[in-house]
């Protein structure tokens, strides 16, 4: 870690070195946009490193090494920048008003691909600034969904990751690869297929915008559900450079670090480092090991070429890790089957001699006998390229990127050995091209227009591992025949799955905005996809009676311990493709009724393209049901009414009414078949979510503001005649239930955050700033953990509290200290059915208690 700061010092002070200064004096006062003067804002000649603080009367006075005209950059927290060109003779009494963040009316919105005004925009739209982030602790998505109560994020690890957006999108539960993400995740416009990438560190993050609704009429790839569009901070040709430290409870380290500047007149670069870890929450009595801990490793570099005003080429690549040891789950509960009083957990266990090393999942208490590992590395490199042509913009972004997982689970979440081994390491690479042009067609006519390309390919590497262990007999025991008894019985019995999925997809898409009137604009957008899959999936057994001594035994008792085997594993094999194609769009009615009300009408389409079963098929006589080897698209058609209103200087009000009609919603099953690895896909025929969001900001003075969001979702399928069953209806006669009118996985009905933050001018170590005291809350109601209903598998609703404290500036040092969960609630994000179904489920457990300290320091 020290090497690695002694080099961003060195870099940065290279950089400085090689600017060319003559003698200038420069003085002034800056104040905010109702003329109170700002302490602590920092004012800066462009492309050198002379700066200095204002001070409490928001004066300043520069004397510096500079060449007329100079380009002098005034900056403040929580404000926008200004930049500023002074000639000779002018850089006396100099007044600098700076537009505070709430105040200002315009972002970058880059998922439109334009410049304009957020609150002018016919989107349901989150916007996320990168300091809000890191101040938040919201390092990866799963925290930033505090932030954004209509987003869910689920992950029992990062490859069982699922992130959803209004209760729609990446299908709840364990995850199959045949299946596409309906909520696009996007990094510098470029498109991560795995929702693997959602686990990983945010690296240099300037801004997150959430988009909710279907996507794809300005996107690259079709989302039906909505999409994350991640900004990182680019170079610059300002030499700089930031560097933060966290500490905290449970050992947690956390480091970032970036420095930036010129390497030539038209070649700037950026190099971003994020490391973090953190001890285990959860103890395992049989290892004394901590578990479920933190250790992830991030790089990002960037390389910014400028031939010329009109051409802008951005290089970047990053490559990520994470070596936790987790993530394990907890027993949270044993749920009463329909299966045979012998063939219920509580008595499964007792026949072993085995309990449980605690009955309440919060004693954060495991005895594992299976390592549990999750190795996740993640990459690539992309090129972005714009030109600027006539009246619009050609941009051209190619990228390549890799995922490997290298996991271990226990399954069966017990020290016993009933699944020794589960196992599923695999290699994911994709490439993108996207080509499109933005600009103005006529005065009142603006467009986007647009060609997607994008292929992965997704193997084992080299197998997929499933392996019984010694008590696994009793927990699949079927009948209450003596053989179950066998010594060695199944244990070494097992499956190795080699499987390998080639995608690809290709669109055409494009949007018209038509400025019928000053306050009156129609937007139309269309979409064709063409999507093409193929998978040969190849199951095999192994291990068949390893540990069993055939010679004490009959030719009929072997045929009949090899017949138990078989409905325990059996040998699967396919080889499919499929394609098909779709055309999809959008119409909104947008209306500015007055200079601070906007609204809009929305229709549109969605589609997700046909899903491949890759975690093996369910079983009926004994043989594959390879008609669920390919499962149909899922069509969206969804419905929304927004209104957008700035009732105060500095304030907005937005209110959102949606539906969205899904037919064949592809969704993902657990099955009491433990030949169906991770569960199956499956078609529910109808599925209908509607809601209402209310998004409001209020800043009462420069020093005071408050946040609200608030969320209902009602998610139900209208119609699944084929459901699998619950975990309590386990052992039934049918294998298969109508849930039609249940409450559709992962939504709360109500959801909601709310904070604000408090701030005042003050000293730190000589230097003029602002301590601030902020505090977040969020809170969701009960939902559904299991895909169908289960009333075992209810998450009860929960709420957290987040606290800090501390000091900022633009320049130099802050810091500030943090609470998370600062009322240590006990809340679970997740429960699992255990493999098999044999009654025992467990959590996924929430986040204790966490605080620390965070130190910055910025040059």
């Amino acid at each position: 870690m020290k090497s690695i700061f002694l080099f961003f010092g060195l870099f940065v002070g290279l950089l400085a070195a090689a600017q060319t200064e003559t003698t200038a004096t420069l003085q002034g006062r800056v104040e905010n946009e109702l003329g109170r003067p700002l302490q602590g804002a920092y004012i800066s000649i462009k492309d050198t490193q002379h700066g200095t603080n204002t001070d409490s009367l928001g004066r300043f006075i520069l004397q510096a090494r500079a060449v007329f005209p100079i380009k002098l950059i005034v900056s403040y927290v929580g404000y926008a920048p200004q930049e500023l060109s002074i000639r000779s003779g002018n850089g006396n009494n100099l007044l600098v008003q700076l537009q505070a963040e709430y105040y200002k009316d315009t972002v970058v919105i880059t998922s439109r691909r334009r410049k304009e005004v957020l609150q002018d925009v016919p989107i349901a739209i989150s916007v996320i600034g990168g300091n809000q982030v890191a101040e938040a602790g919201a390092f990866n998505v799963n925290r930033l969904k505090e932030l954004v109560p209509s987003v869910q994020l689920y992950s029992s690890n990062p490859r069982n990751t699922g992130l959803s957006i209004r209760g729609l999108g990446t299908t709840f539960g364990l995850t199959n690869d045949g299946i596409d993400p309906g909520v696009g995740f996007y990094v510098d416009g470029v498109y991560y297929a795995r929702p693997a990438a959602t686990t990983f560190d945010f690296i240099d993050v300037e801004r997150v915008e959430v988009l909710r609704g279907p996507q794809g009429t300005l996107f690259g790839k079709n989302t039906t559900a909505g999409a994350f569009n991640i900004t990182t901070r680019k170079p610059t040709y300002r030499p700089g450079a930031n560097f933060e430290v966290s500490f905290g409870n449970y050992g947690y380290v956390q480091a970032k670090a970036s420095v930036n500047g010129p390497i030539g007149k038209k070649l700037a670069a950026r190099l971003s480092f994020s490391g973090t870890q953190r001890d285990g929450v959860i103890t395992n009595v049989l290892t004394q090991k901590k578990l479920n801990d933190l250790n992830n490793l991030g790089f990002r570099g960037q390389l910014l070429y400028n031939p010329t005003e009109k051409i802008e080429i951005l290089f970047a690549a990053d490559a990520t890790r994470q070596r936790p040891d987790g993530y394990a789950q907890v027993i949270a509960g044993v749920a009463p089957t329909q299966r045979a009083a012998y063939r219920q957990f509580d008595q499964i266990i007792k026949d072993l001699n085995y309990k449980l090393p605690s009955t309440n999942a919060f004693d954060r208490i495991i005895d594992h006998n299976t390592t549990w590992r999750s190795g996740n590395d993640m990459g690539g490199a992309s090129i972005n390229a714009d030109f600027k042509v006539g009246s619009g913009t050609i941009t051209s972004t190619t990228a390549w990127r890799f995922w490997n997982w290298d996991p271990s689970n226990d399954r069966d979440f017990t020290g016993l050995s009933s699944l020794a081994l589960s196992q599923a390491p695999s290699k994911h690479k994709q490439w993108s091209q996207e080509i499109r042009w933005a600009g103005n067609l006529a005065k009142s006519l603006t467009g986007v227009f647009g060609v997607f390309a994008f292929g992965q390919d997704l193997n084992t590497d080299p197998v997929h591992t499933e392996e019984s262990g010694e008590h696994q007999w009793r927990f699949v025991q079927s009948t209450t025949s003596a053989l179950w008894k066998t010594p060695g019985f199944l244990k070494g019995y097992g499956i190795h799955t080699t499987s390998e999925l080639n995608t690809f997809s290709g669109a055409v898409f494009g949007q018209l905005d038509w400025a019928i009137a000053d306050r009156l604009h129609v937007l139309g957008g269309l979409r064709y996809n063409y999507d093409r899959k193929q998978v040969d999936f190849n199951r095999q057994t192994y291990g068949s009676l390893k540990y069993v001594d055939t010679t004490v035994l009959t030719a009929a008792q072997i045929a009949t311990l090899r017949s138990y085997e078989q409905g325990v594993y059996s040998n699967q094999y396919f080889n499919v493709e499929a394609d098909n194609n779709n055309l999809s769009g959008q119409l909104t009615l947008a209306y500015k009724v007055t200079g601070k009300i906007n609204a809009y009408t929305t229709f549109s389409t969605g589609y997700k393209p046909i899903g491949l079963n890759l975690g093996g098929l369910p079983t009926e006589g004994g043989k594959p049901m390879t008609q669920l080897a390919v499962i149909k698209p899922e069509y969206v058609n969804h419905y929304e009414l927004g209104v957008k209103t700035s009732p105060l200087p500095g304030s907005t009000l937005n209110l959102v009414v949606y539906e969205s009609d899904i037919k064949d919603y592809q969704a993902q099953v657990q099955t009491a078949d433990l030949s169906v690895n991770r569960g199956y896909l499956a078609n529910a025929e109808k599925v209908r979510v509607r809601g209402v969001e209310l998004d409001a900001n209020f800043r009462i003075n420069s020093n005071f503001n408050v946040y609200t969001n608030i969320a209902y979702t009602d998610g139900i399928y209208e119609s699944f005649t084929n459901a699998p069953l619950p975990l309590e209806e386990t052992g039934a006669p049918v294998a298969f239930k109508d849930i039609s009118g249940g409450r559709l996985p992962g939504i709360s009905k109500w959801a909601g955050s709310l904070g604000g933050e408090f701030a005042f001018n003050g000293h730190l170590l000589g230097q003029a700033g602002k301590y601030f005291l902020a505090i977040d809350s969020y809170a969701r109601s009960e939902f559904s953990s299991n895909p169908s209903p289960s009333k075992y598998l209810i998450v009860d609703g929960y709420a957290l509290v987040n606290a800090r404290f501390g000091f900022r500036i633009s320049n130099g040092f802050s810091a500030h200290v943090w609470g998370r969960n600062i009322f240590n609630k006990n809340y679970y994000e997740q429960l699992l059915p255990g493999a098999g179904n044999a009654g025992q489920y467990a959590g996924v457990l929430g986040d204790p208690r966490t605080y620390g300290i965070t130190l910055k320091y910025a040059l």
